[in-house]
């Protein structure tokens, strides 16, 4: 196991040890059994799902979320839970995607999709390579080195030696692709943290690739982000520009600060709390806290353009907007960050429907926050 000191940015603002324990088992009931908060759900005495509550269905997103949770936590077996509940109804054991999981399922674990999320096989493999290294391996899908090396050799391999299949992440620029096949990217699927423990745990082959998508990833994140407001689109160009072109399956715009870009800024904060490198991504962090400091005053945050300019109605996941820019002290440090933590201190896990997003990314600010979101 890598040891090293994570900063309590609790602690660093006044709060007491004590109360910051309290709270994060509070937070922890309330996720995995709580009445009002709770998205995790067993399933007999062996299988669980993560639900997204908005949408009624169990996504790789929310269940890879949930692994990475309780390693944190040393819960093993609601951990392995989730993984089973994912290898029996999400993995593809055949077929164009074999190899992948289908990004979402029904909660009776009928496949709602034949096609995969890459940022679902990310998180798997990285929850999975720190069960091996806190709790050892098993044997079969509980042999969780194994498992977690398969999966990166699938996301970097396929359709190579006659295998079915395309690779999730271009082999020429080093970029995790939005899917499978596709010339175009996610900005918040950008993980050089992750990357860089896959360049030391991976099968051996692929460990340059690895190592050389760390340093790609960052760079790409100073393009991504805009300068101004430190916003990145959903979806991106490979130069970081939003992706404005109209996709085949939905009419609905990504080029914009919605939804899965709450989570580019929160993820540079944890690269850099882990790794300590800032090739220029970290002044996102910096540049977020400021531009959103009226809204979060307010507790009122808009879907805007990433210019900063507001687009329309106000946003869907709020608490993830104050959780994640929250979370983004750990990479700048600012004249307004004190103020963004004690914001969210304050702030309640979410209920009602749309609770899953929200509690997902609060949970995770609050892990990061208080020192408890860990190399394993």
């Amino acid at each position: 196991m890598m040891k090293k000191q994570y900063r309590n940015i609790f602690v660093e603002i006044g709060i007491e040890p004590t109360e910051i324990e309290a709270r994060l088992q509070e937070i922890r009931y309330n996720y995995f059994y709580g009445n009002e908060e709770r998205v995790y759900y067993p399933v007999g005495d062996d299988m669980a799902y993560i639900m997204d509550t908005g949408n009624n269905d169990a996504r790789t997103e929310g269940m890879s979320y949930g692994m990475m949770l309780c390693v944190q936590l040393d819960m093993q077996k609601e951990f392995d839970c989730l993984w089973k509940w994912a290898k029996t109804y999400m993995w593809m054991s055949n077929g164009f995607h074999e190899g992948y999981f289908a990004w979402s399922c029904a909660t009776d674990g009928t496949k709602n999709a034949d096609s995969p999320a890459p940022d679902g096989e990310e998180f798997f493999a990285m929850a999975l390579f720190f069960a091996s290294h806190r709790w050892g391996d098993r044997e079969g899908i509980f042999n969780y080195s194994h498992e977690a090396k398969e999966i990166l050799r699938a996301c970097l391999h396929k359709g190579e030696n006659g295998r079915s299949g395309v690779p999730m992440w271009n082999h020429d620029n080093h970029q995790i692709l939005f899917v499978p096949g596709s010339d175009f990217t996610d900005p918040s699927y950008h993980l050089p943290h992750f990357y860089e423990l896959f360049a030391l745990w991976a099968y051996e082959e692929d460990r340059d690739f690895w190592k050389q998508a760390a340093v790609e990833s960052r760079k790409y994140l100073i393009k991504a982000c805009h300068e101004k407001t430190g916003f990145s689109a959903e979806y991106a160009e490979f130069d970081g520009s939003p992706m404005r072109r109209k996709l085949p399956w939905t009419d609905d715009r990504h080029d914009w600060f919605y939804s899965d870009s709450y989570r580019t800024v929160a993820n540079i904060g944890l690269d850099y709390e882990w790794f300590g490198k800032d090739e220029g991504q970290c002044h996102a962090a910096q540049a977020i806290q400021e531009f959103l400091l009226e809204d979060c005053r307010k507790n009122t945050y808009h879907i805007y353009e990433i210019n900063g300019s507001i687009a329309g109605e106000l946003a869907l996941h709020p608490i993830a907007i104050s959780a994640t820019v929250a979370m983004s002290t750990l990479a700048a440090t600012t004249d307004y960050s004190k103020e963004w933590v004690e914001n969210f201190w304050k702030t309640p896990m979410r209920t009602g429907e749309r609770r899953y997003y929200d509690n997902c990314l609060y949970f995770f600010a609050f892990l990061a926050l208080s020192g408890n979101y860990r190399i394993w």
